[in-house]
């Protein structure tokens, strides 16, 4: 039976704390899809065939319309604006159609079709009445947006957080890896209000929500995504930051303790990892698994050795955005036995396919 991570529940543990392969979602539990009716029949009653096929007559063709609406939905991570100015992903449940670079970029429009999908607190990033059309490049895997002038009527003091939205949106796919810009036909070397840089394609390599840093060492540091918690009233969700860290050792121990050291100051981000928690050796990868040796700061609670579900989660998203890393392991002082929610042996978890995902 696969199991799902609840925001906000801790994973019981014996020993070790592993993450397990999902979809991150601070809001909702999984459901299943509708199950077509069934007639059913008490036993000892006799059927009336010609009463039978009458109703499936009448009924055969709206139920077979009811679930091909149902199966014929997509989910899709978009890259929206939060009331903080954040590009945060949202994974939402589109219409499954041809041309699914070009809708995803349709459903960043304000007063579009998004309109109504929008999480509270979300806006969507490209001005009300643009249009776009979308071409690949296959064997360079560039995506060519083709924007309609309205484009140009964005707030130039979110230029930044339109062109990685939309990068972000369309890199999900696994045919594009960088995406230039036109206006009417155009290429763009810059953005057309503030000149941020295009040059011949933007990529994740880029960054997203960008922070300001202090590491001055060029030569030995790197920039990493990192995981942070973003919120809206009650509920919560996953951020991406990039930020430039010291990888004079190890990629991987930086970005964990870029997570340790918290959010930037003056942000509106959380985190649910303590700072005085401690990563006891150095990170190791096997086989696509990561193991992660933490001092027992790393736990929510000693008495039920238990650790924040939000923890988990930060950790996985951030550490499978690197290279080779496929799954996580979390061990507290070297130890390698854990229990789930449920009081069950718990499986290392993989990178989710959506995060903070409404369809669920």
């Amino acid at each position: 039976m696969r199991k799902y991570l609840k925001v906000g529940c801790p994973l019981l543990m014996a020993a070790t704390l592993v993450v397990t392969g999902c979809s991150f979602n601070s809001e909702n539990a999984a459901t299943n899809l509708d199950t077509p009716p069934i007639n059913y029949v008490e036993d000892g009653e006799d059927i009336d065939l010609d009463e039978v096929d009458s109703e499936d007559g009448e009924q055969e063709g709206e139920e077979e319309e009811d679930v091909t609406e149902q199966a014929e939905t997509v989910q899709r991570e978009l890259y929206l604006i939060d009331a903080n100015g954040m590009v945060v992903p949202q994974t939402l449940t589109l219409p499954k159609k041809e041309g699914v670079l070009k809708q995803s970029l349709e459903y960043l429009v304000a007063d579009g079709p998004v309109s109504e999908l929008l999480p509270n607190g979300f806006q969507a990033v490209l001005p009300a009445g643009t249009t776009v059309d979308v071409n690949v490049k296959e064997e360079e895997k560039i995506a060519v947006a083709d924007f309609s002038k309205d484009f140009e009527k964005y707030d130039p003091n979110q230029e930044q957080q339109i062109l990685q939205a939309i990068t972000w949106t369309l890199t999900q796919f696994d045919s594009v890896d960088k995406v230039q810009i036109r206006i009417n036909g155009y290429d763009q070397d810059v953005m057309p209000l503030n000149k941020t840089p295009i040059g011949d394609g933007v990529s994740r390599s880029d960054g997203i929500n960008l922070e300001s840093s202090q590491v001055v060492d060029l030569v030995n540091s790197e920039e990493v995504v990192l995981y942070f918690l973003g919120h809206q009233g009650e509920s919560t969700y996953y951020v991406p930051v990039t930020r430039r860290v010291d990888t004079s050792e190890n990629t991987l121990a930086a970005a964990v303790q870029g997570l340790i050291d918290g959010p930037a100051y003056g942000t509106a981000l959380l985190s649910e990892i303590q700072t005085n928690v401690n990563l006891l050796e150095e990170p190791t990868v096997s086989d696509g698994t990561l193991t992660l040796n933490f001092d027992d700061e790393i736990l929510t609670s000693l008495e039920s050795m238990s650790v924040s579900e939000d923890v988990l989660n930060m950790l996985a998203l951030t550490l499978t955005e690197q290279e080779g890393v496929e799954e996580i392991v979390v061990e507290v002082n070297g130890e390698a036995s854990i229990l789930n929610q449920d009081g069950e042996p718990a499986e290392p978890v993989s990178r989710p396919k959506q995060v903070n995902d409404h369809s669920l």
